[in-house]
């Protein structure tokens, strides 16, 4: 793969007057979530996707944060954009459509573990075209969250991938690859599309699950290690029950799990990532500060307790601040319940 243009953050630096008057922009799908609860098949629904969870997750927490992507107009899509309301995201960046709302089959096993079939032929998540994405955009960003489906389905992926190309440089790019593979039909499309998207980002969040797909003849860390050669400034590799490890060019640094009562683990990526964005925003910290490593430790020990909360709830219900908590000021392990 060709090496990046930039390999740490530093360009058209983010100033923090900067930072305090822009929102996160989380961009990808919302979908409905079916999940067999009982032994005679029958199926609850939980509003979810990837990125959805993690604008809900910086909502609660009281971050600004608004959500770019296409909803149905369906009763499921109003769902979901009531939610996303209820839960402090904005929808200035929401694209709606006539189109049915899409809908993931959650398989979860005896640990909690889930694993996903998509239904998503003319439905709203896909659709989203560059031209919409591109209009839609704020003009003033603090930090784009992408990844799952929305690096997947066309033509949003095209679409997200010229919103990072858009904000490369300007704002700080995060990425979460939250591979499904049972989604993916080109895999070296995919993984060609994933690295372009990487050189223009930041900060990189990735799962040992990821890893076994993306590189399955590597140790994880050593693959999570590889993915900082093609730009971003930092790596999150999640662990599971284990916990997470911070990674950049000179340092490595574990960070222990936090203890939780698990049902599923639907969301907990998705809550590690809001969690770490959220502490970051309400710090007024930038790209730049990316380089700062003992504030990225601080921000993935905070992401794993909000990740830790929401696998404690059915579904992706991530936390919300804890009482005498303002909304905006600075997060801590205190702030959740």
């Amino acid at each position: 793969m060709c090496a990046p243009s930039h390999n740490a953050p530093g360009t058209a630096r983010a100033t923090v007057a900067h930072v305090a008057s822009a929102p996160i922009i989380v961009a990808g799908e919302a979908l409905y979530d079916l999940v067999v609860i009982d032994e005679h098949g029958t199926l609850a629904g939980h509003p979810g996707g990837g990125p959805f969870n993690t604008a809900r997750t910086i909502g609660r927490l009281g971050q600004p944060v608004a959500y770019l992507g296409r909803l149905s107009t369906d009763g499921p899509g109003a769902t979901l954009e009531r939610m996303l309301a209820g839960d402090g995201v904005g929808l200035e960046a929401v694209v709606r459509t006539g189109q049915p709302t899409t809908l993931a089959l959650a398989d979860v096993d005896d640990s909690g573990g889930a694993s996903y079939r998509f239904y998503v032929g003319g439905t709203s998540a896909a659709g989203l075209t560059q031209e919409a994405a591109l209009h839609a955009l704020p003009a003033d960003v603090s930090a784009l969250h992408v990844g799952a489906l929305g690096l997947v389905l066309e033509p949003l992926a095209t679409a997200l991938e010229a919103v990072v190309a858009r904000l490369a440089g300007r704002a700080l790019v995060a990425v979460d690859p939250n591979c499904r593979p049972a989604a993916i039909d080109d895999a070296a499309g995919y993984s060609a599309r994933l690295a372009r998207v990487l050189e223009h980002s930041d900060l990189v969040k990735v799962s040992e699950e990821d890893l076994a797909w993306l590189d399955p003849q590597r140790a994880a860390l050593d693959a999570a290690r590889d993915l900082l050669a093609l730009g971003p400034a930092v790596v999150l590799l999640t662990r599971g029950a284990e916990g997470a490890t911070v990674l950049t060019a000179q340092e490595t640094v574990d960070v222990a799990p936090v203890a939780a009562g698990v049902v599923d683990t639907i969301g907990a990526g998705d809550a590690f990532n809001g969690g770490f964005l959220a502490w970051w925003r309400s710090r007024e910290l930038g790209r730049d500060d990316l380089g700062r490593l003992d504030l990225v430790v601080e921000a993935a020990r905070f992401a794993a307790i909000v990740a830790a909360r929401t696998v404690e709830q059915a579904g992706a219900s991530p936390p919300l601040l804890a009482p005498g908590i303002t909304a905006g000021e600075p997060l801590g392990a205190g702030s959740v319940q």
